[in-house]
């Protein structure tokens, strides 16, 4: 048998048909601890390029920290939240190899050979089906004998039960990064570069102010932005401002500089609860438009609904590229950024209209 090829960024895939991925599930809807969401069916038969190799991610269930991932690619494909409560997180999905055909070369092949093999309870060539579409529905809710709060089961809630330990130092991870497709050197020179500062400055050696001073000064030479992770100007216990624009989607926004924003949150940079991190620093001051507000997401740690007292919003390709975590660099899991209105200003009409007329120029070009 060939040696199995793993996917690179740009292959081209098809999502497999309902029964055969049935097939490759467990009773519980899972495939090596992966849930398989009903939310995916939508994509049963269609055709997409590999977005990212989703070797390694951030589990958000436990202390923050990195996770390997077997056998999975990321789609440009999302999270609706239909089956589960109608969550408007929009997370990426993980794909398990096993619920793909890869499309393109002969080459190719390798993949399809290695996916009808995968370990564990995969069976995608076996006509019968050891699990149902009920149960695939059945298994994205817990039942409460209490007749408490729903508890949902979803990919990001079941992260840490299908992944396995990841160290920030191990270096496959990046060598994978890198040769995946994922990463290119500049971004992981630029990723050493930010962290050989970051410990610097909490050395404790008394060079933290002149340091962040030189990155401010000269990260233009290495493609960065000013240095990410400064603290809120907010004494902590009193209360952060709040400013209702009634920002809908499709709008355009310009966010506001990084200076201007870390006026509006506390010394734990959180703003009425929301912590701003340094993976938004980089598009700040930039355009985008609204994707959607967000009022109800489900808690990762408790699989319960959350109900957001302040609603916040989503930005159209505005996600997390994870150049700044500690103990997960570089994670594909591209998880969208949430923004208080405060940290936004709405583009006036004119220039609204104006852009949007430059898209539709660009876009009629490009054809």
């Amino acid at each position: 048998m060939p040696e199995k090829r793993k996917f690179r960024v740009g292959d081209w895939v098809e999502v497999r048909s309902k029964q055969e991925i049935l097939c490759t599930l467990d009773h519980n809807a899972q495939l090596d601890g992966m849930p398989f969401m009903p939310e995916m069916f939508a994509f049963c038969g269609k055709r997409f390029q590999v977005y990212k190799r989703a070797h390694k991610t951030c589990d958000t269930v436990f202390p923050v920290r990195g996770r390997r991932v077997a056998d999975s690619v990321h789609l440009d494909t999302r999270c609706d939240g239909s089956a589960h409560g109608g969550c408007q997180a929009g997370c990426l999905i993980f794909w398990k190899e096993a619920w793909l055909k890869p499309l393109g070369n002969e080459g190719e092949k390798a993949i399809l050979a290695g996916a009808e093999t995968t370990s564990g309870n995969s069976k995608a060539t076996t006509s019968e089906p050891a699990c149902t579409e009920a149960e695939v529905m059945a298994s994205t809710q817990i039942p409460n004998p209490d007749h408490g709060p729903t508890a949902y089961v979803c990919q990001a809630t079941r992260l840490p039960y299908a992944t396995s330990n990841l160290e920030w130092w191990e270096p496959d991870q990046y060598i994978e990064d890198y040769t995946s497709g994922n990463v290119s050197l500049w971004r992981i020179f630029c990723g050493a570069v930010y962290f050989v500062y970051f410990w610097l400055t909490r050395a404790g050696i008394g060079l933290g102010r002149p340091l962040r001073w030189f990155y401010d000064r000269f990260c233009w030479l290495w493609g960065g932005f000013a240095f990410p992770r400064r603290d809120g100007v907010i004494p902590l216990g009193q209360s952060t401002p709040v400013q209702a624009l009634d920002i809908q989607p499709g709008e355009l926004v310009r966010i506001k500089p990084y200076r201007e924003i870390l006026k509006t949150l506390n010394q734990e940079n959180r703003n009425r609860g929301l912590y701003f991190d340094a993976e938004e620093v980089p598009y700040c001051g930039g355009t985008y438009r609204v994707l959607r507000r967000v009022e109800r997401i489900i808690n990762e740690r408790t699989g319960h609904m959350r109900e957001m007292r302040t609603p916040c919003l989503i930005l159209d390709s505005v996600i997390c590229q994870s150049r700044y975590s500690e103990c997960r660099l570089f994670c594909p899991r591209s998880i969208y950024a949430y923004w208080r209105e405060i940290w936004l200003e709405r583009v006036s009409p004119v220039n609204s209209q104006r852009e949007r007329s430059q898209e539709e120029r660009l876009a009629t070009e490009s054809k």
